[in-house]
């Protein structure tokens, strides 16, 4: 049996790559890691977008462990341009894997990203943590249960805690507590 731990970042100032966390954030980054320090966790894994390195810094410097950054855990990009309606778009590439929006990534290409991630750590690396971002772990969780789409999107809190297990060949997902 193989165990990680999928998490969507702390509250953030806004979604460029360079957004800090809001002072809540930082609050919530250390609950966070008080949380994880219960868990036997041996390696950190991150998207390289700060609020998500800083999400995970708290509990790198409690364990003395350096943070692997990781380009697969960046937020998707829906698109390259402002969308006025852009939860429509959203929504229809929960529906329509290949649905992209101009200069954006489809959901497909999003999800074999962080699959990948998440597959090489379930192999190789139990009790990683993950840290990445809302729309990316969606995809993810859909890929792994399909009645996981959209709506339940939305319901993503930050931060958000899900534990993924790899029982023979079966991956089992478990939302934790988030906050």
């Amino acid at each position: 049996m193989s165990t990680i731990y999928l998490i969507r970042h702390c509250e953030t100032t806004g979604q460029a790559p360079g957004a800090a966390l809001t002072p809540r954030g930082e609050e919530q980054a250390q609950r966070l890691c008080t949380q994880l320090l219960e868990f036997s966790i041996t390696h950190l894994i991150s998207s390289p977008y700060r609020r998500a390195l800083d999400s995970i810094q708290p509990l790198a410097t409690a364990l003395q462990l350096a943070i692997t950054q990781e380009d697969d855990l960046k937020e998707r990009r829906l698109s390259a341009v402002p969308l006025d309606d852009w939860q429509d778009h959203l929504r229809r590439t929960f529906v329509d894997p290949d649905y992209t929006c101009p200069g954006g990534e489809s959901s497909r290409t999003a999800t074999e990203r962080i699959t990948r991630v998440v597959e090489e750590a379930l192999q190789q690396q139990d009790g990683s943590i993950l840290m990445t971002h809302g729309n990316l772990l969606s995809l993810y969780l859909h890929s792994i249960n399909p009645t996981f789409g959209f709506e339940e999107s939305l319901q993503l809190k930050n931060p958000d805690l899900f534990k993924v297990t790899r029982i023979q060949q079966q991956t089992v997902i478990e939302h934790l507590e988030s906050f």
